[in-house]
């Protein structure tokens, strides 16, 4: 096996034995599972860069250099073609979206096979080892050979190539993917993570792969930070879809992080109800009760049978959030009370719902913090709190995962400045240990002898 680090800048030998140049590059045609080295690019005199035809040129070849079936001066020089790419300066360094390790890694090296005269493209090295062996082959081989003495094994880390696929198509910035078409077996939260670790290009190209109700999910999942400055490039008919598909709660967040003037075309693109909706929410403020609820919650008048109720609850759309009480309302819109699904499922279905409700309701008005909300939900454990105006109305709920999510900031927050403070001596401490480490590890290449 050879590795593209191990050619790069070795010699390149004419027929004559007459040193030409030094390896540079090689290219692949992207059409092949395994592709065949197309071209070999190198560097001539005074660092001029040249190709050639790699069929036609090269007679043998191994991790020492490349010798050529020709003579210097009867060598014909050749341009890139459309369908080739460069492995050095197309793929080493780039980005991998691997679905199967819901991850982004980044290509340290790649492994070439030999196959008699012609040597194809295997993989990509995602591992430790390629970039080991990218700053010396020494460097690799010492360090497996420290593990094994610790009973350690440091493993190649291969992606196949076939198990890939350009995830632009614009040569010029070439990215890899794992397969697209693993993404919809994955968990949203999966999509979000791989999404948050991409560029903002190499998401919208992602991002294409995922349909209206996987996009809406994943960019759910995905942290604050990210929404806002997706949606900002995302286009404006796409954006306020998806917009109008998420829970409202979770649409105002993103909307009130979002420029005044995109905001306020997005909610002139979407539909009167969802608009509506979102824009009620925006007018609490962000930190509060208000600000964090949700507006999706089931609610039956109290004179409701409970036969009636059960069938309200079998007409929810299939992505309505889950239920975890039914309020009962009277006239006016005034809370009265809250049913379980239990006591729903186990009361005769001819009973009005205000006849076996809960009537000992605990709620809060929409300026409560978000801190005492969230400390009331896990006082009481209850799943969802209602939030009522001054007049006893209902307005919304906030989940426990709402009050999950506002502790999690919080803490976050808090972290923050001691994670800063700390960071400049981690940093310096890590340099320390990096230089020890090599230098350990380069006195044992001259133990070992390796």
């Amino acid at each position: 096996m050879l590795y593209l680090s191990q050619m790069m800048g070795k010699p390149v030998v004419d027929a004559d034995g007459e040193k030409i140049g030094t390896i540079s590059d090689l290219a692949i045609s992207t059409g092949e599972v395994f592709p065949r080295i197309t071209s070999l690019a190198f560097q001539g005199p005074g660092k001029v860069p040249f190709m050639i035809s790699w069929r036609k040129y090269v007679e043998d070849f191994n991790e020492d250099g490349i010798t050529l079936a020709v003579a210097a001066h009867d060598i014909r020089f050749s341009y890139l073609q459309p369908d080739e790419v460069l492995l050095a300066r197309d793929l080493l360094n780039r980005q991998i979206v691997d679905t199967q390790g819901l991850k982004v890694v980044r290509v340290n090296d790649l492994k070439l096979s030999v196959s008699g005269s012609q040597l194809r493209l295997l993989g990509a090295e995602v591992g430790a080892r390629g970039i080991l062996r990218g700053l010396h082959p020494l460097l690799e081989r010492a360090t497996v050979a420290v593990a094994k003495l610790f009973n350690k094994r440091i493993d190649e880390q291969i992606i196949a190539w076939n198990y890939m696929d350009l995830l632009d198509r614009d040569l010029s910035e070439v990215q890899l993917s794992v397969t697209h078409k693993r993404l919809d077996e994955l968990h949203p939260a999966d999509v979000a993570d791989i999404l948050e670790q991409l560029d903002p290009q190499q998401r919208a190209n992602v991002f294409q792969h995922l349909d209206e109700a996987q996009a809406t999910e994943a960019i759910s999942e995905m942290e604050d930070e990210y929404q806002a400055d997706f949606f900002e490039d995302l286009d404006d008919a796409r954006a306020a879809g998806l917009l109008g598909n998420m829970d409202p709660d979770d649409a105002a967040d993103i909307v009130r992080d979002l420029s005044y003037e995109k905001a306020e075309t997005l909610l002139r693109l979407m539909g009167v109800e969802d608009a509506s909706g979102i824009r009620r929410l925006l007018g609490y403020k962000d930190g509060t009760a208000g600000g964090m609820m949700t507006t999706q919650f089931v609610a039956v008048e109290d004179d409701t049978t409970v036969g009636e109720t059960i069938e309200v609850l079998r007409e929810l759309d299939e992505d309505h959030p889950t239920v975890h009480y039914v309020y009962v309302l009277d006239d006016y819109g005034k809370l009265s009370g809250l049913l379980s699904l239990r006591t729903l499922v186990l009361t005769d279905d001819a009973k009005q719902v205000s006849e076996v409700m809960y009537d000992d309701v605990i709620s809060v008005t929409p300026d409560e913090t978000e801190e005492d909300v969230a400390s009331d939900i896990f006082k009481y454990d209850i799943p969802a709190m209602p939030v009522v105006d001054e007049n006893g109305v209902m307005l919304g709920i906030v989940t426990v995962d709402d009050a999950w999510d506002a502790i999690e900031e919080d803490v976050t927050s808090d972290k923050t400045k001691s994670r800063v403070l700390k960071g400049v001596g981690i940093g310096i401490a890590a340099l320390i240990g990096l230089a020890l480490y090599t230098l350990a590890l380069l006195q044992v290449v001259g133990v070992l002898g390796v």
